[in-house]
């Protein structure tokens, strides 16, 4: 099961229900299409907010920020 969902709330009652259910976020950022896009750090809490808010489930294709930048290693100089 993906820790990712997209959400059609705001980026503030997202982080509420989460911190009221104890559920980490491992990420969160506001969608260009309307809505949020979270990650959790555990399935368990996914799926917890599945069944919290199955009303509001983005289940078509969502626009990202352009300014989203995946997580990517630091460089290793010699």
């Amino acid at each position: 099961m993906s820790r990712a969902i997209n959400l059609d709330a705001p980026i503030d009652d997202v982080k509420a229900l989460c911190a009221r259910h104890a559920i980490a976020i491992s990420t969160i950022e506001a969608l260009t299409s309307g809505g949020t896009r979270v990650v959790l750090l555990n399935p368990d809490g996914a799926e917890r907010i599945r069944q919290l808010m199955k009303a509001k489930i983005i289940t078509t294709p969502v626009v990202r920020s352009p300014m989203h930048m995946a997580r990517q290693p630091l460089p290793r100089y010699r």
